[in-house]
């Protein structure tokens, strides 16, 4: 036998190759946008959290300061009076109108060297001010 002879055996049952339809690509890149949303919106949550949780209250100190006020240094407390009420005084109408009519009893006490003790109808302006805060 000669080695260099060629064998031609005919091969039937090989099939031609077929194109097959492969959608990994998509269904990796629809997980890969999911996952990002999904990961995007708990990242903002948290930061919402945080923001909201380290978030000072205004108007809870400042009603703290107006009721920490010392009533005995009348000078000093009409500034007082008159710097933190202000933040109140826009809820309602009842609320301006009080604090307006807290600031002009309060007058008599800024703009002087020596003041006296606040007067009765002073103290209960002062009191009822403070009693109509909502915080």
């Amino acid at each position: 036998m000669n080695t260099t002879q060629k064998i031609d055996i005919p091969l039937h049952d090989i099939k031609p190759l077929v194109e097959i339809q492969d959608y990994s690509l998509y269904y990796f890149s629809a997980v890969v946008i999911v996952g990002s949303f999904i990961v995007l919106a708990l990242l903002y949550l948290v930061y919402r959290y945080l923001k909201h949780k380290n978030k000072v209250n205004t108007r809870k100190e400042y009603y703290k300061k107006l009721e920490a006020i010392n009533l005995k240094d009348t000078k000093k407390a009409a500034y007082e009076l008159t710097k933190y009420g202000l933040i109140f005084a826009d809820d309602n109408s009842r609320n301006a109108k009080t604090y307006e009519e807290l600031i002009d009893h309060l007058a008599q006490y800024k703009y002087k060297k020596e003041v006296g003790d606040f007067d009765a109808q002073t103290k209960r302006y002062i009191d009822l001010y403070r009693g109509m805060i909502d915080v």
